[in-house]
């Protein structure tokens, strides 16, 4: 690879790195051919962008990141993957159902939301991550119950306040 190549290569990574707020890092060396195009299809499945980077490059282009990746960098050892994904647990979930039954794909690190996860024992921790939208949804899920115990609360008072009435009104006439 010429100069020239490899920080064509920096850059488009530091472009994904910046573009994206859940990057995985992943080690899927051992896994055959077959083994790795079903997991590149799993991962097409689940809308995360896999592929295999230089650890070299990949740690030129997070230096040139305005991202603070901590002790990620550490991690670039041996055989590398980069998973990109927009919802924060995909490539952990894409990774752990492939575990079922296969050894691979080991978790080396991810960067999530601003937060970092640095080895594969926060595997189960990154799957029940939940995405953006769903704790918005539990949020408003939250605000909206104090209301609709309010509007049904008025409902039913005012509903018994014409009964009291219509007794009323009856007894008289």
């Amino acid at each position: 690879m010429t100069r020239e190549e490899k920080s064509q290569v920096i850059e488009d990574l530091t472009a994904q790195l910046a573009e994206n707020t859940n990057i995985y890092l992943a080690d899927i060396s051992g896994l055959n051919a077959g083994a790795t195009s079903n997991l590149r299809r799993a991962c097409y499945k689940a809308n995360v962008s896999l592929s295999v980077v230089k650890n070299t490059l990949l740690a030129k282009a997070m230096e040139k990141s305005d991202k603070e990746f901590g002790e990620l960098p550490n991690v670039l050892k041996g055989n590398t993957s980069i998973m990109f994904s927009e919802t924060g647990n995909a490539p952990a979930k894409v990774i752990k159902e492939f575990r079922k039954k296969s050894e691979k794909p080991l978790l080396k690190g991810a960067f999530v939301e601003e937060a970092i996860f640095v080895g594969d024992e926060y595997l189960d921790a990154l799957v029940n991550i939940k995405s953006k939208e769903e704790v918005i949804g539990d949020i408003i899920g939250l605000l909206q119950s104090p209301a609709k115990n309010v509007v049904s609360a008025l409902k039913s008072s005012g509903g018994k306040i014409a009964g009291i009435l219509k007794t009323l009104s009856e007894k008289e006439g």
